[in-house]
């Protein structure tokens, strides 16, 4: 997956659909990056990432935030906040916490996890939630988090609604737990569902959100949650190393990001859907796309995902090897309407 990365980085020949994580920032994010006003945030003296993180504490409602280097960060400081007597976590048995993290659940944090189906829409089973759930005894961990995760990636980026966010919500304070959302790419599915992250996310006690996909900068994610929280959190962030100095540059570039994003998701959204339906439309068998739901990423059922890969490459496509049978086409600011019909293209091939 990652042979050739440099040539690969180099070449601007290729439409690269690897994931939203690829986008280089413009030049008027540089612009606003090089100009920033910066200190040392690890003595809170950084006035850019104080601006950011104030501002992210009132875009989602809650009492405060933290700027971190990257959502697998964010994730495991807030499961480490959340569980601070240890104990079990309920996540999505397809989740990004869960396939992607390497376990810092386990190995940093400290504590087990119950694993949840994660449905075609990208929810998890209510029932096994409820089932899952242990009030602790001496021979169990006491469950202390449900961790949700909003888009869903492995169902091809489906966006969680606030409504089922409600029944999550209604589970966790039955059993006094903590609620946590994944969300990457929020605003992917903040935007898809016409609403604010603010109310996409109210049922939650923690969010987390990457600004280095769909929003086009290059590197930070935030965490927003009460007071207490986020102090737990930037404590812990230190544990892990990750204390910064000034980090003003990168946190310019997000609220950059912050001022734009919303237009370059939209179109994200949009061409997505016209990449998913113009390959459904071939009317082949050996290739078909999920449309149902979807935000800026698409994924498509092949036979042999490898050799597709390679064929798209051989296009001038770039594409992930998925899983056994899909391939993943993310879309994000550096692709344009003509990067989409070149991908059209090159899928064709695979018709």
């Amino acid at each position: 997956m990652y042979t050739d990365n440099i040539a690969v980085a180099e070449d601007t020949k290729y439409v690269d659909l690897r994931s939203d994580t690829v986008t280089r920032a413009c030049p008027e994010m540089r612009k606003v990056m090089a100009e920033a006003i910066v200190g040392d945030d690890v003595y809170s003296e950084d006035p850019t990432v104080l601006a950011l993180e104030q501002r992210c504490a009132k875009l989602f409602n809650k009492e405060a935030a933290l700027f971190v280097v990257s959502g697998t960060m964010g994730n495991l400081l807030s499961i480490m906040a959340h569980t601070l007597g240890r104990g079990e976590i309920l996540i999505g048995r397809t989740s990004h916490i869960q396939r992607w993290e390497l376990g810092g659940y386990a190995r940093i944090a400290g504590v087990s996890a119950v694993t949840i189906d994660v449905n075609p829409d990208g929810t998890l089973n209510l029932g096994q939630i409820k089932e899952a759930i242990c009030p602790g005894d001496c021979h169990r961990a006491q469950t202390k988090l449900i961790c949700v995760e909003n888009t869903q990636n492995f169902t091809g980026g489906k966006a969680i609604s606030v409504e089922y966010m409600q029944k999550i919500r209604d589970i966790a304070d039955s059993a006094n737990l903590k609620v946590h959302v994944d969300g990457a790419r929020l605003f992917n599915a903040a935007v898809k569902l016409g609403v604010s992250v603010a109310e996409l996310t109210k049922h939650a006690d923690s969010v987390q959100m990457c600004f280095s996909k769909g929003l086009g900068a290059p590197v930070g994610t935030i965490i927003t949650g009460t007071t207490e929280f986020i102090r737990q959190a930037r404590l812990d962030r230190k544990v892990l190393g990750g204390g910064w100095r000034q980090a003003g540059h990168l946190a310019a570039a997000a609220m950059y990001a912050l001022d734009h994003g919303y237009d370059w998701i939209a179109a994200d959204n949009n061409r997505a859907v016209r990449l998913a339906q113009a390959i459904n439309q071939f009317g082949s068998k050996k290739i078909t796309a999920d449309e149902d739901g979807i935000t800026n990423m698409v994924l498509v059922t092949v036979a042999d995902p490898e050799n597709a890969v390679s064929i798209l490459k051989k296009h001038g496509v770039l594409a992930m090897h998925f899983d056994v049978n899909r391939i993943r086409a993310v879309i994000h600011r550096d692709i344009d309407d003509a990067g989409i019909e070149k991908a059209i293209n090159a899928f064709q091939a695979l018709a």
